[in-house]
């Protein structure tokens, strides 16, 4: 790991601490339902918003247990996937969409509409040829709002369970994404876009606009006959001419409102088919470093707000510390890989600087602008958290470099993670931590104050093991299957890695691919669908049914005998679970694809 790549780690995490501190709490005034200072005359629009929807915040009936918590946040994203579809669907008919785009198809909207619901933003299409302005900004970028909201109100519901004595309430999910939306997201993501639009990100609703080069291109393309089909020679060639092109088309849009929530958000959909790496999306390497902290903002500042709710800030500390431990091991594993030039050249004594992608490191798929440090912590970031945005095309890292981005999705993205599911994530750990904790010393687990039971530890197991099963499961199918393997560029082990990653990042909520596969067809637009959907309910569903349990339980006060989970013992238990836990589920698909891969450089 080179000084460079140490000094830009270094001074990320110092700025995202300091940054994370006041999101924390007015994170934390939020889900108390606080006035917000500053944002006081939101208030009225709060207001009209229940008034709409016959919600009264300041009535205790209003608190709904976890099975009705659960049931209007699955009805309301339920509903969001038809929406996203409709729209999608009528694209063509519907205004704001000067390129003249055609209607997405069936299978294609299906996959995106769950897609962007369950917070994934997994893009099978290159979005500035397809997606309308109005299917990105009411459709793509509402969901980005709406999906990150949910994930932060089952965090809420879950810290509620454990500070909560004897009660039958989590909260109200229609107020609480209402002022996550309202007082959180909205405002951060303003200031957000005005930041990046001041960096060179485009915001207009101008039509595409064609521009000379300033030099032509030629290039060749396969000559074909009247049924469309290429032409052979007698040697069974396909037959070439050569054309030129003198112009290019620069896609426009409303890109920095998009970009500023896609970040923020953790959701990483991209307005342009190269998102991150391109220049409108991510101008600058300032950009390129605000656009890695803004990922990690909210769950960082969550961190706080859970001890802050909890009344023990030690304990938000102790969660933020196995965060950062994982991540900073992850962040110098990947940088270091990809600082490494392939053991080919090296061999072969070939001077590395006599090769471009090959200077001081693997530069193939990197964007010159940032960088193989500032790629690799991108990486690292945006796969830790489940967002899924990308500066670099994920597939042409090194074997090992590649395994790091995936291997961090696989572990639950629990290493910060998405908006609230990076913390309910590390929380169900914690509760497994505590477990085998108890059962080493013989005692009844408990965290802050709550026993730790039969039901909370089978409710804890259906979430950490859904993930698991959807990826390993659904990697079969795709393997075994020809309309599954048919879609794969590279053969052999990078070609099941390819489907590992692509499984990996559905299940996970994560959204980045690994690229190379060819994802856009009905298999796995429905395949990937369903791992997205299970992948984010079937998982939020088990953690309200604890954080229900959990607050009908009476807080016990800590005794002699009680396991302090704020200090680094804990820390380093909880780590170990994490690592342990994550690793053991994947380790024979990942000695079948990235290690096999990466000893295959050395034969």
């Amino acid at each position: 790991m080179t000084t460079q790549s140490f000094l830009l780690l270094a001074t990320f995490l110092a700025v995202l601490l300091v940054m994370a501190w006041p999101v924390g709490m007015l994170l934390a005034r939020v889900a108390d339902g606080r006035a917000i200072p500053g944002l006081g005359w939101l208030a009225f629009v709060e207001k009209l918003i229940y008034r709409a929807a016959g919600v009264s915040p300041d009535s205790e009936k209003q608190g709904m247990g976890w099975k009705a918590y659960a049931f209007a946040l699955l009805v309301f994203n339920g509903v969001g996937v038809l929406f996203v579809y409709a729209v999608q669907r009528l694209q063509a008919s519907l205004p704001l969409n000067p390129q003249g785009l055609a209607n997405v198809s069936p299978d294609s909207s299906f996959n995106t509409a769950v897609s962007f619901v369950a917070n994934t933003n997994w893009q099978g299409y290159g979005g500035e040829q397809t997606m309308s302005y109005l299917s990105q900004m009411l459709a793509l970028t509402g969901q980005n709002f709406f999906s990150a909201a949910t994930g932060i109100a089952v965090a809420f519901a879950l810290i509620r369970g454990f500070a909560s004595r004897s009660s039958k309430s989590i909260g109200n999910f229609w107020i609480d994404i209402t002022r996550v939306t309202l007082y959180v997201l909205l405002p951060l993501s303003f200031v957000f876009a005005i930041f990046l639009v001041g960096q060179g990100a485009i915001q207009n609703f101008s039509a595409y606009k064609e521009v000379q080069l300033v030099e032509p291109v030629t290039y060749s393309v396969p000559k074909t006959g009247a049924d469309g089909q290429p032409l052979k020679d007698a040697a069974g060639q396909v037959v070439t001419e050569e054309q030129t092109a003198s112009t290019q088309l620069i896609a426009m849009g409303p890109v920095a409102s998009q970009e500023a929530i896609k970040m923020l958000g953790t959701n990483g959909g991209g307005f342009f088919n190269a998102n991150s790496a391109h220049p409108y999306e991510n101008p600058t390497p300032l950009s390129n470093f605000f656009q890695m902290v803004a990922i990690f903002l909210i769950p960082a500042g969550l961190c706080f707000t859970f001890g802050q709710l909890v009344g023990d800030r030690r304990q938000g500390w102790a969660v933020l510390s196995a965060m950062t431990v994982m991540f900073v091991l992850a962040a110098a594993g990947i940088m270091t890989a990809e600082q490494q030039a392939h053991p080919a050249l090296q061999a072969m004594g070939v001077d590395q600087s006599a090769s471009s992608s090959q200077a001081g490191g693997n530069m193939e798929g990197k964007e010159a602008r940032f960088g193989i440090a500032a790629t690799g912590l991108f990486a690292t970031v945006t796969t830790a958290a489940s967002c899924g945005a990308v500066n670099s095309m994920h597939d042409s890292f090194t074997p090992l470099g590649g395994m790091g981005p995936m291997l961090l999705m696989q572990l639950g993205e629990v290493v910060f993670g998405g908006v609230g599911s990076g913390l309910y994530g590390m929380l169900i750990f914690a509760i497994m931590a505590v477990f085998i904790a108890g059962l080493m010393i013989g005692r009844t687990p408990e965290y802050l104050g709550k026993k730790i039971q039969a039901y909370e530890m089978k409710m804890t197991s259906i979430a950490i093991l859904v993930t698991p099963t959807l990826v390993l499961v659904g990697t079969a199918i795709a393997v075994m299957l020809d309309v599954g393997k048919g879609s794969v560029a590279n053969p052999g082990a990078h070609g099941f890695s390819e489907i590992l990653y692509a499984f990996s990042s559905a299940a996970n909520n994560n959204g980045s691919a690994f690229a190379g596969l060819s994802a856009n067809t009905p298999f796995y637009n429905t395949m990937l669908a369903i791992a997205m959907w299970f992948g984010r309910f079937a998982v939020i569903v088990p953690v309200l049914a604890i954080a229900g349990s959990l607050a009908g339980k009476q807080r016990l006060q800590a005794n002699a005998g009680t396991m302090p989970t704020h200090g680094l013992m804990f820390i380093f238990l909880l780590v170990a679970v994490v690592l342990l836990v994550g690793v053991l589920n994947y380790v024979p698909s990942l000695a079948l694809g990235p290690v096999i891969e990466h000893l295959q450089l050395y034969k």
